[in-house]
């Protein structure tokens, strides 16, 4: 029986992989994709203690490595349940593999969140992205446009300004929740352009994207910007479908304080999807800490 099973393998679970191993545990890390979570597709990291700059794939392979170095297991099957038992609990896997563990971290982070309108499925891949850095190097010389209020959409544009002719950023507000410091370079970058308050309405083109129509959020008039690209930053899904019915959650994040303590013993919770105001790379990675220490204590109380 594993010691402590993490279930993704972003910063907050690779984390508490290392801790866990440091504290002799047996762990296991299971992720669904790749090693890494959403830093991965980050051209440039600037707020991680530690590092002026680096890029997120750069930082993420180097928190993996140290886990493999402390013989962390990593095992690459997507956990879609999570069941207490006695003594423990059962993950089942995307091919009804079933993994027993003593106590569980959980660390899925959110996916993205779309738009939710007409055509936006259609065009996905033909115009419209959820990944800047992926995606970006289509558009070079093009013009796009991010919609979106947070960091995320202001990186991705500042990001594809250097590749653009042109960025739109469509806001449904005149105020940005994106840090003041980004917003000052948005504002003083020359091919970015700010259009607020607005909402994307409508997608156009015939096989691919070609435009798109904006409703003023105040007055209800229609601005249409053409455009080879959308970009959609516009917040996360926090990914808790392997936990449904297992712990308690709120507003669709697992409920937990900043002990990473769940409503079920033996299940903690660690990263964006926990309950929490800030969802940064340190916060992850003291999250996963602070996670992997508990999961130790409550097993050596057993």
């Amino acid at each position: 029986m594993i010691d402590i099973a993490v279930v993704g393998a972003g910063t907050a679970g690779m984390t508490a992989a290392i801790y866990g191993r440091r504290a002799g545990m047996e762990v296991t890390v299971f992720e669904g994709n790749t090693y890494g979570g959403q830093i991965v597709a980050t051209p440039e990291v600037e707020n991680f203690p530690g590092f002026e700059k680096i890029s997120g794939f750069d930082l993420a392979d180097s928190i993996f490595r140290q886990a493999m170095a402390l013989d962390a297991k990593f095992v690459f099957d997507q956990i879609n349940s999570i069941t207490k038992k006695d003594g423990g609990f059962v993950l089942t896997g995307d091919f009804g593999n079933e993994y027993e563990a003593k106590t569980v971290i959980i660390a899925t982070g959110a996916t993205n969140r779309h738009l939710g309108i007409d055509r936006e499925e259609e065009l996905t891949g033909r115009g419209i992205s959820y990944c800047a850095t992926c995606d970006g190097a289509f558009f070079k010389d093009k013009v796009t446009a991010v919609a979106g209020g947070g960091n995320t959409a202001v990186e991705d544009a500042l990001y594809l300004a250097g590749l653009c002719s042109k960025v739109y950023i469509i806001h449904r507000r005149d105020g940005f929740r994106a840090e003041e410091a980004l917003m000052v370079k948005a504002r003083q970058t020359e091919n970015i352009e700010i259009l607020t308050p607005f909402v994307t309405e409508r997608l156009e083109g015939e096989g691919r994207l070609s435009s798109v129509v904006l409703k003023n959020a105040v007055d209800g008039t229609e601005k249409t910007i053409e455009v080879d690209g959308l970009f959609v930053a516009i917040g996360q899904v926090p990914a808790t479908n392997a936990v449904e019915g297992l712990v308690e959650t709120e507003g669709g994040y697992i409920k937990a304080g900043e002990d990473c303590v769940t409503s079920c013993p033996g299940v903690f919770v660690a990263g964006d999807v926990r309950t929490k105001h800030v969802r940064q790379l340190a916060t992850a990675a003291s999250d996963g800490a602070i996670a992997a220490l508990a999961a130790v204590s409550c097993i050596k109380m057993q």
